[in-house]
């Protein structure tokens, strides 16, 4: 039996992401490494636990939306698991995304 709990179509999309920690009032920048309707993998020099809850934006750019300006989109999820091999852009982190919304940048 598998131990797969992915569900939905993923894209390997490389968009660049904010992630919102509340412990220390701060905020970390990374990059998505793939991205579904319930979920988001991200690379980040951010320390999350798995279990904890975040909130992070990731930024769509006008060629992917058809729109004239970037667009951002606002989730708050909780942490499902982490990768401890870092890389230049940092260490893995998966999320599950429990809402999100979809905010118009000026």
């Amino acid at each position: 039996m598998s131990e797969e709990a992915r569900t939905g179509k993923r894209f390997p999309l490389h968009l660049p992401i904010k992630i919102h920690q509340a412990e220390t009032s701060g905020e970390a920048k990374g990059v998505t490494g793939d991205l579904s309707a319930a979920g988001v993998y991200i690379r980040a020099d951010a320390s999350l636990d798995v279990g904890s809850p975040v909130e992070f934006e990731i930024t769509l750019p006008p060629e992917m939306t058809g729109g004239l300006e970037n667009v951002t989109i606002q989730c708050k999820g909780r942490v499902v698991r982490t990768d401890e091999n870092k890389t230049s852009e940092g260490r893995g982190v998966a999320c599950v995304i429990d809402s999100y919304e979809f905010v118009r940048n000026s």
